[in-house]
């Protein structure tokens, strides 16, 4: 003879099916909370790292060297690479210095 169970089978069916329901319930918030601190965190990285980017990106321009007391000392320069490079002697360089000195 087989045993049967007291009780009202369809309240405790209702009761576990609660309990389980509740239980996937708070287990499904907790995953969505894990997955927006992720999400969150993610963000404040990928802008920390767009600001450093930006920061490092854009260098400040050089200034514009003005002439001082009217010497380009831009055109000294190059005299001074076509002198080392052999391409103006002595005397052509010191003509062309002197020239751009106001000197001469």
């Amino acid at each position: 003879m087989m045993m049967r169970r007291r009780g009202r089978p369809l309240v405790r069916a209702a009761a576990t099916t609660a309990v389980v329901a509740g239980t996937a319930g708070a287990v499904r918030h907790h995953q969505e909370q894990k997955y927006a601190n992720q999400a969150a965190q993610q963000q404040a990285v990928y802008e920390q790292g767009v600001a450093d980017a930006q920061a490092t990106a854009a260098p400040a321009p050089a200034p514009v060297e003005a002439p001082v007391g009217g010497i380009d000392m831009e055109q000294l320069k190059q005299l001074g690479d076509l002198h080392a490079a052999g391409v103006l002697d002595d005397a052509e360089f010191a003509a062309a210095k002197a020239k751009i000195l106001g000197t001469a």
